[in-house]
């Protein structure tokens, strides 16, 4: 790395939280500060989405994917696109048309307060898990840049920084703020990979496409692996898929919020539609950079042969070592930056809304609401930061830790939406004890059941970790089943009521805790 790259990257980590404040102007409520009181373009929305989910993930453990693997990856796109067409049309119109801060409050009016504070609580914990292995995801490319300048900084270090620079431009600017960064970055980064295949292509030998396509690395449909221990078999994948959007576009603040912050329901729905047609070409873009890495590094293991900690460091190690100067920098800027893709604003707002407002058994003024958004934007920042060094370890591919780190929960809050729109006798405590025992039931899944990699044949219970021919169920299934438990537990228990319950209809009086 010389002088150019260090200072392409000192710049742009300085002036995107600036031009995201300069962008937002002035909060002057709690509306405005979560939801940008709905001024914000559909396709900027759609480039935040895609940004907020993939990010640093993306760039990094995807190449990873491939380079291990092959395109079958591409699958969980095939059914990301289903999933959000079901969102757009069955949960979207719910939220937009009932002027709601967070997907949560539809719970709240549905079943009651107690409901909604159960899923607002787990979803900011497992929030913070998932993004806790975001921002060590971005540690990586810093890491190797310090240690090509003879620096040896800890990840924990380089993840405080990384937090302090994501909560300046969330404390100051709000949800706009937020989506407007994330649009840009999106931007930069898969130009920074339009740009790595540039170069990869001029330095890979004649014939090297062949040569994986006859090695299989280019292999999209996956028929043949068993679908209970296989990430990408096709139904796993694409099934798998389907509700895992549903769940991460219909009952995660962090998505639902920036769509929630669009001009109007048809705009939301144009936003999360388009974004998984981005969202497969952009797994794309990125799978190919993985095949034709491992055309580059002639198929040698990233740690045993070429010397890297993790499998993960592969793409990073390429861009500093064997990107031109300039162009490096340009690389790693925004990598980097996708660490700006902040879920704190979904944290505070979910917290606020969700959970302190009923603490405090009042509404709260726009001043007061946007005093505690910013307070809770600074505690959650802290918190994240603690939680990314409890990441620094995993030896799988990170985008793979991320998206099992939400089967314990996503399986249960999208299955207590399903559980109101479909269930019209289940009440509070109905929703409330499937939900728990949704939590209970994934956890023993996914820790205890064990399954042959090979044949997918069940091999028993065992709560040690997986290890030899011993795998866990394919973490794809984790929300279809989660979703399943839930309905199951939570119908059988509403067949003891013969009436419908009271919905409450007035987040205001739900908050004071009457009806």
């Amino acid at each position: 790395m010389r002088a150019l790259d260090l200072a392409i990257i000192v710049v742009f980590l300085v002036g995107m939280p600036l031009l995201g404040i300069w962008i937002a102007g002035r909060q002057r409520s709690g509306s405005d500060y979560f939801v940008g009181e709905g001024k914000i373009s559909w396709w900027v929305a759609c480039l935040s989405v895609v940004s907020a989910e993939t990010s640093t993930l993306t760039v990094l453990s995807v190449p990873t994917v491939a380079y291990l693997g092959a395109f079958t990856y591409l699958q969980l796109a095939i059914g990301y696109v289903i999933g959000r067409i079901v969102v757009s049309f069955v949960l979207l119109p719910r939220y937009v048309a009932g002027n709601m801060t967070t997907a949560y409050n539809f719970l709240g009016k549905r079943f009651g307060g107690g409901m909604q504070g159960t899923a607002s609580v787990t979803f900011l914990f497992t929030r913070l898990l998932a993004d806790g292995v975001r921002l060590f995801a971005t540690a990586i490319p810093i890491k190797i840049v310090l240690a090509a300048y003879g620096v040896n900084a800890a990840y924990w270090q380089i993840v405080a920084v990384l937090g302090i620079a994501m909560v300046v431009y969330t404390f100051f600017g709000g949800v706009r703020a937020v989506v407007w960064v994330d649009a840009i970055q999106m931007l930069w980064y898969v130009l920074g990979g339009v740009a790595v295949i540039v170069v990869l292509a001029n330095r890979l030998p004649a014939g090297w496409l062949g040569a994986a396509v006859d090695a299989g690395k280019t292999q999209l449909l996956d028929f043949a692996s068993a679908p209970l221990s296989n990430n990408y078999a096709f139904v796993t994948a694409v099934l798998g898929g389907a509700v895992l959007s549903m769940a991460s576009h219909g009952a995660d603040q962090l998505i639902v919020q920036r769509l929630m912050a669009c001009n109007d329901l048809r705009a939301s729905q144009k936003a999360l539609m388009a974004s998984g047609v981005v969202v497969f070409l952009q797994f794309g873009l990125f799978l190919l950079i993985g095949t034709m890495l491992w055309s580059f590094y002639k198929g040698l293991d990233p740690v045993k042969d070429l010397g890297l900690a993790t499998n993960d460091e592969l793409f990073a190690s390429f861009i500093v070592n064997e990107l031109p100067s300039g162009l490096s920098g340009f690389v790693i800027a925004g990598i980097l930056a996708a660490a700006l893709s902040s879920s704190l604003g979904a944290l505070a707002s979910s917290t606020v809304t969700d959970v302190y407002q009923r603490f405090v058994r009042r509404p709260l003024t726009d001043a007061e609401s946007l005093k505690q958004g910013r307070i809770w934007t600074v505690v959650w920042a802290g918190a994240l930061i603690v939680f990314a060094s409890m990441f620094t370890t995993t030896k799988n591919p990170i985008v793979e830790t991320a998206l099992a780190i939400t089967g314990y929960t996503y399986g249960a809050l999208l299955g207590a939406f399903l559980l109101g729109l479909l269930v019209r006798r289940a009440r509070q405590v109905d929703a409330i004890v499937a939900f728990l025992s949704t939590v209970a039931v994934m956890a023993f899944v996914i820790l205890g059941l064990k399954f042959s990699k090979k044949t997918g044949e069940f091999l028993g219970v065992d709560f040690a970790k997986a290890a030899g021919d011993s795998v866990a169920l394919a973490f794809p299934w984790y929300t279809p089943l989660g979703v399943a438990v839930t309905l199951i537990v939570g119908g059988l228990l509403a067949l003891r009521h013969r009436s419908r319950p009271v919905v409450l209809d007035d987040p205001d009086a739900v908050a004071a805790g009457t009806k």
